[in-house]
């Protein structure tokens, strides 16, 4: 009987022991899976210690929220700004700025205090040689003293005129350390001013005269410091701005000078074609017109096949009458053939033309033309290509390839070229007929030779613009103020030129100017020496010039303009070309044409 009750209070025992841990993690399983009760297991977790008294945990003196206290000014620098912009997470972007304008706004108030009294002393001008004093309270001087040294160094930093410099010499060793002298002397002088408003210094008379004194002389050396380095910002800005205007100058003219693909790629073809012809179908048509003096004859001379068809085309498509109008046209031996093929596979309507070689003139040689024997000497083309043996002139300008090309002077021998024509139209190939020319065939030439525009609305369009006025025979024949004139579209009296012998003046200057002591190279001086007091001026709406330069033309006299021309570096074919004035000049071109598409000349 005993041994029944002893093996049931063991199995009893034995029971609650294991059944009792089962009762008491299903009560915890099933509050946790109550949806009346929270679900967040850390929460719950922390709520834990809600019972601990709060005298334990106020073992340490803890400061309340109350006596918390931003700091008095945070300041970022350069430096600083980068790496906390670069570090600074862009989820974490708006907490970030939010903390910093909030500290920044702290800064703000607890420097304005400082600020006004610093403004004060540096602003306010007393009656003692012109320098500042206050009379401020000694407890608020020393405050804002103790605020200041905290926070002079930033508060510095911020000064217009010193991050101006800072910012003009950054990365610059020499410019760093002379901010930082700068910065420097700007703190001592604002510490002395600050030192004159105190009472202790006032009733030092000695000690004031010789602070004053010091505060003179640290101000006098600050604007030396000042001065001499923005002399020597403007000095290097002056040479950068030399140099840069120098390249523009030689890359302009290197542009000039350099034949696009296109324009190479079109005699190429041009040529082809032309020797692929017929003999019988390579001649152009209307030959008895060539020699009548009663039609409307033009001289063009040009190696240049797009703007010689420009010109053709322009004064055709203007014309009242293209029956009654002549083309002279003369080229090199290289560009001989594809004129002449542009021209049979593309006539200019009614119009007459013809192409020659200007190596059929046998009568030009340097026997006869003092210019062409000059352009053939060592010295022209030492000079022109500016080698050690030659004193070249720096001036791109006049080391252009047309002042070596006998086309260029052609000008010069029109009666003899033409000596059945008693009067003709010299166009260059850098222009634009925009109307009828005819009645330039009408105009009284008054027994002058020429008939020009005048160009002297400038002061650099005068004689001595183009001569050299220092050579006594040049000072001696002519007006330095004469108004001088251009060359592009002209009219010519050949019998007038026939009987006044020009082209042997022109001969005896060319000779007086073997060594290039009167003037440069060049087609235009030479023309105003030869036509001295011979010329016919023209109404300036005949011919307008400097569309291959000066982008101020105006629009009002260009369409006013019988021929507008594009003289200049600038010209119209070269990707150079100012492109509002481009339209004027493409509008003549097919560029539909086969040659131009297959050399992909477009406008």
């Amino acid at each position: 009987m005993v041994r029944r009750r002893r093996r049931s209070v063991l199995l009893l025992l034995l029971a609650l022991t294991v059944l009792s841990p089962l009762v008491l993690y299903t009560r915890r399983l099933s509050a946790a899976l109550n949806p009346n009760q929270r679900r967040d297991l850390p929460g719950e977790i922390v709520n834990q210690g809600r019972g601990v008294k709060a005298s334990k945990l106020n073992a340490l003196p803890l400061e309340t929220v109350g006596s918390l206290k931003e700091p008095v000014g945070i300041v970022f620098s350069e430096e600083s700004r980068e790496s906390a912009s670069k570090s600074t997470e862009p989820d974490s972007q708006g907490e970030y700025k939010n903390r910093v304008l909030s500290e920044a706004t702290a800064a703000d108030s607890a420097r304005s205090e400082d600020d006004d009294l610093i403004e004060q002393v540096t602003s306010k001008e007393g009656e003692d040689d012109g320098l500042a004093t206050v009379s401020v309270d000694q407890q608020q001087i020393t405050t804002a003293s103790q605020q200041r040294s905290a926070s002079e160094a930033s508060s510095l930093e911020n000064v217009p005129e010193q991050t101006s410099m800072e910012n003009s010499l950054e990365g610059n060793k020499d410019g760093a350390l002379l901010d930082t002298r700068i910065r420097n002397i700007r703190d001592l002088l604002i510490k002395a001013k600050v030192y004159l408003g105190l009472g202790a210094i006032r009733a030092n008379p000695q000690y004031l005269k010789d602070l004053r004194q010091r505060i003179r002389e640290v101000q006098k050396d600050d604007c030396s410091v000042v001065v001499k380095k923005l002399r020597a910002m403007l000095h290097s800005a002056e040479e950068q701005l030399h140099a840069h205007k120098k390249q523009t100058v030689f890359l302009t003219q290197l542009a000039a000078k350099t034949l696009p693909k296109g324009l190479h790629c079109l005699p190429l073809r041009l040529a082809n074609e032309y020797f692929l012809l017929d003999p019988s179908h390579q001649q152009f048509p209307n030959k008895e017109k060539l020699d009548d003096p009663k039609l409307y004859h033009y001289a063009l001379f040009s190696d240049n096949i797009l703007a010689a068809a420009v010109v053709v085309n322009s004064t055709v498509l203007n014309a009242k009458h293209p029956s009654h109008h002549v083309f002279h046209i003369v080229t090199d031996r290289l560009n001989y053939a594809p004129m002449r093929m542009w021209f049979l596979s593309n006539p200019p309507g009614k119009a007459t033309i013809e192409v020659r070689n200007i190596e059929e003139f046998t009568w030009l040689n340097a026997s006869y033309s003092p210019v062409l024997k000059q352009l053939e000497s060592q010295s022209i083309i030492d000079y022109y290509f500016r080698t050690h043996r030659a004193n070249s002139d720096s001036n791109l300008k006049y080391r252009n390839p047309k002042y070596l090309s006998i086309l260029n002077h052609l000008r010069f021998y029109l009666p003899e070229i033409y000596p059945n024509l008693h009067k003709i139209v010299f166009l260059d190939d850098d222009v634009v007929i925009k109307k009828d020319l005819t009645s330039l065939w009408s105009i009284d030439m008054k027994g002058k030779v020429i008939g020009v525009v005048e160009t002297c609305g400038e002061s650099f369009h005068r004689f001595d613009r183009y001569l050299n006025f220092s050579n006594p025979v040049i000072a001696k024949n002519f007006d330095p103020h004469a108004c001088g004139w251009a060359f592009g579209m002209n009219v010519f009296d050949l019998a007038e030129w026939r009987r006044q012998n020009i082209t042997e003046i022109y001969h005896s200057w060319q000779k007086l100017n073997q060594d290039r002591l009167l003037w440069k190279l060049g087609t235009l001086p030479p023309g105003l020496i030869t036509f001295w007091n011979k010329t016919l001026p023209l109404n300036r709406s005949w011919h307008v010039l400097g569309l291959g330069y000066n982008p101020h033309v105006s629009s009002r006299d260009i369409e006013r303009a019988a021929v507008i021309h594009y003289n200049g570096n600038m010209k119209p074919w070269l990707e150079i070309g100012l492109p509002k004035f481009r339209n004027y000049w493409s509008a003549y071109l097919d560029y539909d044409q086969p040659f131009l598409r297959e050399c992909n000349i477009n406008p």
